[in-house]
């Protein structure tokens, strides 16, 4: 029954979000891009938001091969994580994001990270209610174009950047 529900909401979301486009949120505040902030160790410290109009407030983020990157996702919304749920799953190069977006909605029991994609992850936080945040850390060896989304079901549709390797 729950797999049931996960899918019609997923259904719904996506038919009610697709106006959105391919790309996201539209918007002058979308996609804007900040000086990245290192610390000490060259560790790359990177905050990124989440709402409760399912999206992040960053669309493009940036590193260097190579370097270790601590990235912080807060839900500034007030949903609650059964009901608007946000997270942050890395991709690795390549994969396709709508497929995994697909698999993603009926992984409910794994935190909509499925099993079977594992492999095509290469890190991501747990998913969030409104007010929580989650820190991950993780290095990307190998320069290239990496997507980010947001695995809760329907999501997708708006909620997923580029994480761009230098």
């Amino acid at each position: 029954m729950k797999t049931i529900r996960y899918f019609l909401l997923a259904a719904f979301s996506a038919f009610l979000f697709s106006a959105c486009g391919p790309g996201g949120p539209q918007g002058a505040e979308s996609g804007k891009e900040e000086a990245p902030i290192v610390d000490a160790d060259g560790t790359l410290l990177i905050k990124l938001n989440a709402d409760d109009h399912m999206r992040y407030d960053k669309l493009v983020l940036r590193a260097k091969a190579g370097q270790k990157v601590r990235l912080t996702l807060a839900h500034v919304g007030k949903g609650s994580v059964s009901a608007m749920g946000h997270d942050f799953v890395l991709l690795k190069e390549g994969v396709d994001a709508a497929k995994f977006a697909q698999k993603a909605a009926l992984a409910a029991a794994t935190g909509f990270v499925p099993e079977s994609e594992k492999e095509n992850v290469i890190a991501h936080t747990r998913m969030l209610g409104g007010g929580e945040s989650d820190t991950i850390e993780f290095t990307v060896e190998k320069a290239g174009k990496y997507t980010y989304l947001c695995s809760f079901p329907g999501h997708f549709t708006t909620m997923r950047g580029e994480l761009i390797v230098e």
